[in-house]
């Protein structure tokens, strides 16, 4: 029996069931491949196979897995997927003939419907009990579907449904592709990467992605990063709606683009943008996988329409096994393959060998007991392997033409995204994203390396309008309205800035030093903005708005009147140092003198004599160090100890206070009224603050009354209330305001008054900008440069006048007194060091006088045995060597004197050698001699003088 068969070139229209068939199949297909890659092949080959041969008619019997599959046909991606799933059946089973399951698709198309696509799954459960599903394409359709495959225990496998909203929804929903958790934070990564704090994002309201956009938005604002606008563009929109709808993109200031939609109206988007000017130098434009998977399938002009634009798509390793297929691929259909038909590829594999797990028999489906129903889901039949099946595909794990191919949690493990640059004809990769290392540099970073959003690690980019240089992001549209400045009115202090109104002509004239400043700033940006000043009553933006760097120095300080203070330098001598340092200084030379006299009164007698005299020397040395005039010889080494440490800390203090007495003798003899906010309101003194200003509240809250708070219109006033003191009515002892508007009534009176503060510290004066804009970040750059500038150094002179305009040392506040604080290590060494040389020194007498203790009489109170110790203590100690030493050169003294009244003596000494008895001799001495040689006689070991 012979069988007639033609093939089309790599793909059959026979489903093959026979393995032995099957076989000889893969043989001839790869004993013809290179015949049917020639140019001279005319398409189709005769096959004639002998059914009769014994290799076949011994068959192993194989079993079908039926699988329901649910695509739109009439878009690429159902295409490419159903072509690429049948190449994978073929492939697979090639490879793994001995297999004895044998998947079996049915193909259902659901025409982009999500009724039909659930009509299509009720189908495929109840009438072809399917025992997997592939599909469906949409995830609107998958958030149908889901419960049907749930209710029927039927795996639900897509492998292009990417919406959060279907996640863990169902156990038997499985995601062959990557959610769009992983694509919003590489976007929102890019977005930090280049610094832009505003984007518009730019999608249609097809339910493909059921819902991209909240969850973008929700990553990009939690960034920091706001979006102000979303463009919906619908996917009936002809080319006049899309043009209209970028023409409003273009009027606003943005020029970050995130577009999320099809490949169709996406082509038609670029196309029109390119069209009107808007892909061009300062756009930016970052496009989803959406469209970034099916770049190489667009066509030319709508990729040359796209030059410049940045996009996201999974990462896929290059390999023998990929570029082959896509070889195939090509030479087969003539058009380049996208990642959604691998990834339909790899899951018939998973699918193929799960199925060969389980096993397939035509009786697992459980009938139900109702008559099936189609509208009815209840009547859906559930099925008996879905459990196992499902618990099988979660163990597949393989190396697939999309990389390595596993499910965790339902959800497919591949989480690298590739960042690319649309250049020339084509992508190119600038760069790569991971959920552990964000934007690296290297995808073989360590697990330990931190997250990193920085642009170095990207390539060079080629941005729209072949520019290399990162765009801002946003602009001030030509077309736009003009920034309006708010500029606050008010009366009087108008040295920051001023607004007049000509009575005549209705002009208003705004000037200042804020208005010089800010100019300056606007024509240092690297770019034009239009902008006008308008005045505005009532303003306070400290609570709102962003603010840029300061431009002027920040706090709030009082200015008080100086006076004519002579009469206080009489006790000028006392103020170097506080009242407690003073305090702490003095109890200090009191226990430093009482160490020291402790420590010597035993050995010494400079610290031995009466009581007087011995309290005397208490206080007496220390003060001495003072001046180091002490005389006194030290003989303990504990007692050297203490004396060098606390020479160390008089000299520290002496200089101390000695450079401030110095610091206080050159102030002249103008001194402020008042020096604090204590003095202030102690004394109950008025205080004067700029009316309308917050340093009004300031005050209440540093324990100013209301009443004595007097708030001034205008300078002139305010000068004024200080001349007259707040001892006459309506008069103050201080005025609060901000450093800047001081400063300027300073450089012109700085004879009569200075300033003393801060007394609360703030920023400085800045610009405020509406919250999120993107000028703050701009500006203040641009303020950077201008303060370094000449211009800005002759604004500050013409208003602050010079750094020595008001340095003369009349006007300066008397710095404060030294503090306890500034010493307080200091004393604490001393102290430590006194005390440990005093106890070891006592416990050493104790130790060495522990038998005077012990000898007291039985019935000796303690008290009585302590005063005996203490009078032990007042006796010399005759064996030290200051005593030792006296007595050596007492007796030397009486002996001369008796050697003076002869002319010669005679010395008797014995001496020993050895063990020889003593012998005992006469030496006659001259007497020069023994006063040249004095010292001869405290070596001898026993001298006596003879007559």
């Amino acid at each position: 029996m012979k069988l007639a068969m033609r093939l089309a070139p790599l793909r059959t229209q026979a489903r093959v069931t026979n393995l032995r068939l099957w076989q000889n199949l893969k043989k001839i297909h790869t004993e013809t491949r290179m015949k049917a890659l020639s140019p001279s092949w005319d398409g189709h080959i005769d096959i004639t196979i002998d059914l009769t041969s014994r290799n076949i008619s011994h068959g192993q019997r194989v079993n079908d897995f039926q699988v329901g599959v649910v695509l739109d046909m009439d878009s690429t991606i159902g295409r490419v997927g159903w072509d690429c799933m049948e190449m994978a059946l073929f492939d697979f089973y090639t490879t793994n003939a001995d297999y004895r399951t044998r998947l079996s698709l049915h193909l259902r198309d659901s025409q982009g419907d999500n009724v039909k696509a659930a009509l299509s799954v009720i189908d495929l459960l109840q009438n072809v009990e399917v025992q997997a599903l592939i599909g469906p394409q949409k995830s609107s359709e998958a958030d149908i579907v889901i419960d049907l495959g749930d209710k029927a225990h039927v795996p639900i496998i897509s492998f292009s449904a990417t919406s959060l909203s279907v996640s863990s929804r169902s156990p038997y929903f499985i995601r062959a592709t990557q959610n769009d958790s992983a694509q919003v934070n590489a976007i929102t990564s890019i977005i930090q990467a280049f610094k832009w704090r505003e984007v518009v994002i730019v999608y249609d309201n097809s339910d493909y992605r059921n819902g991209i956009t909240p969850y973008l938005i929700d990553a990009l604002q939690e960034e920091q990063i706001r979006v102000p606008y979303k463009s919906v563009i619908s996917v009936s929109a002809t080319n006049d709606e899309i043009r209209l709808e970028l023409y409003k993109l273009m009027s606003m200031q943005n020029r970050v683009f995130i577009v999320d939609m099809s490949d169709s109206l996406g082509s038609r988007l670029f196309l029109i943008a390119k069209e009107i000017g808007m892909v061009s130098e300062g756009y930016v434009w970052i496009i989803t996988d959406r469209l970034t998977n099916l770049l190489e399938s667009m066509d030319t002009t709508v990729v040359a329409s796209m030059q410049g634009v940045l996009g996201i798509k999974p990462y896929i390793n290059a390999s023998l096994e990929l570029d082959y297929f896509t070889n195939r691929w090509k030479k087969k259909f003539h058009q380049d393959l996208n990642i959604y038909g691998l990834r339909a590829y790899d899951t018939i594999s998973t699918l193929a060998m799960a199925a060969e797990r389980v096993g397939a028999t035509k009786s697992l489906f459980e009938k139900p007991r109702t008559k099936i129903n189609l509208t009815d889901i209840t009547s859906i039949k559930t099925s008996g392997t879905g459990p196992e099946l499902l618990d099988a595909i979660s163990k597949t794990r393989f190396k697939g033409l999309s990389g390595d191919f596993y499910f965790i949690n339902g959800e497919l493990q591949s989480p690298v995204l590739q960042i690319l640059n649309v250049i020339g004809n084509g992508e190119r990769e600038i760069g790569f994203w991971t959920p552990e290392h964000g934007i690296p540099n290297d995808l073989n970073l360590p697990s330990h390396q931190m997250y990193s959003t920085s642009m170095a690690n990207f390539r060079a980019i080629i941005w729209p309008g072949e520019s290399v240089t990162v765009p801002k992001g946003w602009v001030i549209p030509t077309r736009g309205k003009k920034l309006r400045v708010g500029v606050p009115v008010k009366t009087g202090f108008n040295e920051i800035v001023k607004v007049e109104r000509d009575m005549y002509t209705n002009k208003t004239t705004i000037t200042g030093y804020a208005i010089d400043v800010f100019n300056l700033v606007m024509a240092a940006l690297p770019y034009f903005v239009a902008y006008e000043f308008e005045p505005f009553m009532n303003a306070n933006g400290s609570s709102s708005g962003n603010f840029t760097l300061p431009y002027t120095e920040g706090g709030i300080s009082m200015m008080v009147a100086l006076k004519d203070d002579s009469k206080k330098k009489t006790w000028i001598f006392l103020k170097p140092l506080s009242k407690d340092l003073w305090l702490t200084s003095g109890a200090f030379f009191i226990l430093t003198g009482f160490v020291v006299w402790v420590l010597e009164h035993p050995i010494n007698d400079d610290f031995r004599g009466s009581p007087s005299q011995q309290v005397g020397m208490i206080f007496w040395f220390p003060m001495s160090t003072l001046v180091f005039a002490h005389r006194e010889k030290i003989l303990s080494n504990f007692t050297r100890f203490v004396v060098g440490v606390w020479i160390f800390v008089v000299l520290i203090l002496s200089s101390s206070y000695t450079a401030s007495l110095s610091s206080m003798l050159t102030v002249q003899s103008l001194q402020p009224v008042v020096t604090s906010i204590e003095e202030l309101k102690q004394n109950g003194d008025n205080v004067g603050c700029q009316q309308g200003s917050f340093v009004q509240d300031l005050l209440k809250q540093r324990g100013f009354n209301e009443s004595n708070i007097k708030p001034f219109i205008s300078p002139v006033e305010m000068i004024k209330a200080l001349r007259k003191g707040s001892q006459n009515n309506g008069g103050i002892s201080a005025f609060f305001g901000s450093v800047p508007y001081i400063k300027p009534f300073l450089a012109k009176n700085c004879n009569e008054y200075t300033m003393i503060g801060p007394i609360n510290k703030t920023e400085g004066f800045g610009f405020a900008f509406p919250k999120g804009s993107p000028l703050v970040a701009d500006v203040s750059r641009a303020l950077l440069n201008v303060l370094d500038g000449t211009e800005m150094k002759k604004l500050d002179l013409a208003l602050f006048g010079t750094e020595t305009t008001c340095s003369d040392p009349k006007n300066t506040v008397v710095s404060n007194s030294m503090d306890l604080n500034s010493f307080r290590g200091l004393f604490i060494i001393t102290g430590t060091v006194s005390g440990l040389a005093l106890i070891v020194s006592l416990v050493i007498f104790i130790c060495k006088h522990k038998h005077v203790w012990t000898t007291a009489a039985s019935g000796s109170t303690v008290w009585t045995k302590i005063k005996t110790m203490l009078r032990q203590y007042d006796q010399k100690d005759l064996p030290s060597f200051r005593f030792r030493r006296a007595a050596i050169e007492r007796q030397r003294s009486a002996e001369v004197g008796d050697i003076e009244a002869s002319p010669s003596f005679t010395i008797i000494s014995t001496y020993s050698y050895g063990n020889t008895s003593p012998v005992e001799g006469r030496i006659s001495i001259d007497l020069d001699v023994v006063r040249m040689s004095s010292t001869a006689l405290e070596e001898l070991d026993d001298v006596r003088l003879s007559d």
